[in-house]
């Protein structure tokens, strides 16, 4: 069986950098808790080193999910709002429950689109101001998230195994981040679309 990562256990701390001195970032996300019988995700960068997790994530009507670093430490939790008529999910900094620094909107018209999601501002300075649009097929696992300028800042694409170019199939992908989107809040919008658009809600999209 074809590796996913090579160093399951190697922690390693994300000291954060200036625009200027970020590179593409490509990322492996497994579908799969590092926690026995839980589902969530594991995800690693090119040297194996684990970088983000999510545990106790579970198919059914979850409402709240937490972002983690290697460590465990909450780096961003993700909650659905309360009393929208359709999907619509919050993102605060840490474990905090006020002040949510964005709001992902799922789209509900694919007929003339694959807009999948708009990525919203919640801040004081610049509220309601379209951040990211998320574009693409999720079942597919080619996705592409662009922000207000209509760059290309992050993408998440099949993984194919190095010997042989098998690929993983859908619970093994890539996440590619460029220097403009924080890896952080590229991988929270990972966790949605399988919120949104995962095989429990849907395998056309």
């Amino acid at each position: 069986m074809t590796k996913v990562y090579p160093n399951a256990t190697t922690e390693i701390p994300r000291i954060p950098k200036q625009i200027s001195d970020r590179e593409v970032e490509v990322l492996t996300v497994w579908k799969k808790s590092l926690l026995f019988n839980c589902n969530g995700f594991t995800v690693f960068d090119t040297k194996g080193n684990l970088v983000f997790r999510v545990d106790n994530y579970r198919a059914g009507n979850k409402t709240e999910i937490f972002l983690m670093d290697a460590s465990g430490k909450t780096l961003l939790t993700i909650r659905r709002k309360k009393l929208s008529l359709s999907d619509n999910w919050m993102v605060y900094d840490g474990e905090n429950s006020v002040n949510p620094r964005f709001l992902v909107k799922k789209r509900v018209n694919f007929l003339t689109s694959k807009n999948l999601a708009h990525v919203i501002s919640c801040s004081q300075s610049n509220s309601k101001e379209l951040m990211y649009e998320i574009i693409g097929s999720y079942a597919q696992r080619c996705v592409g998230v662009y922000d207000n300028r209509k760059r290309l800042v992050a993408e998440i694409q099949r993984k194919e195994a190095a010997k042989g170019g098998a690929s993983f199939g859908g619970d093994v992908f890539k996440l590619i981040v460029q220097p403009q989107i924080d890896s952080t809040i590229a991988m929270s919008l990972v966790i949605l679309m399988e919120q949104m658009f995962g095989s429990r809600r849907s395998k056309s999209i």
